[in-house]
């Protein structure tokens, strides 16, 4: 005979919540039996998805937002969310100088190092060049940024894209629709 019992647990509460929005209204606590029963994923659909996260993540035309920094740091995400960040930071070491150039995050009052890399510490010889690939996803709260600092003869060139809101719901690239 089966068995049927109760789940109490806010945190398997509060996932069907955001999964199964329309469910938000029913108060009965998640059940669980000893009857096997069969299966059907529905978690990308329930999600809001109906890409594999790795499509998911895909560069689209109408998604990305370009950036291109030399010699200086700028700004390059202030909306809420998470975002991957592609490109590439090239540095270039011509004399004894620092070469450094990172990725920041910034809370509305201070920065902290999250990627960075040294041009000197590759190749202490003149004119040293230093090119590496970025392929991040970051996390931005309200009234935090991403920064990008290209230091002296240093370029950072690439583009940022939301692929969750703050809740966590997934973004499909622009222009997907599905059929």
């Amino acid at each position: 005979m089966p068995e049927i019992i109760s789940i109490t647990s806010e945190a398997l509460q509060a996932t069907v919540r955001r999964l199964l929005p329309s469910q938000q209204g029913f108060g009965d606590d998640l059940q669980a039996t000893n009857l096997v029963t069969p299966i059907i994923d529905l978690t990308p659909t329930a999600e809001g998805s109906v890409l594999p996260s790795y499509l998911q993540r895909a560069l689209a035309f109408g998604s990305q937002t370009a950036f291109s920094v030399s010699s200086t740091t700028s700004t390059i995400i202030t909306t809420t969310g998470f975002f991957q960040i592609n490109g590439v930071i090239t540095a270039r070491s011509d004399d004894n100088s620092d070469r450094v150039s990172s990725i920041l995050l910034n809370d509305g009052s201070s920065d902290k190092v999250i990627w960075g890399i040294n041009a000197e510490l590759l190749d202490s010889g003149n004119n040293a060049l230093a090119t590496v690939e970025l392929d991040l996803i970051v996390f931005i709260p309200s009234g935090h940024s991403c920064k990008i600092l290209a230091g002296p003869n240093a370029n950072a060139i690439g583009s940022t894209r939301q692929v969750a809101t703050v809740t966590g719901n997934l973004v499909a690239p622009s222009g997907f629709t599905f059929e």
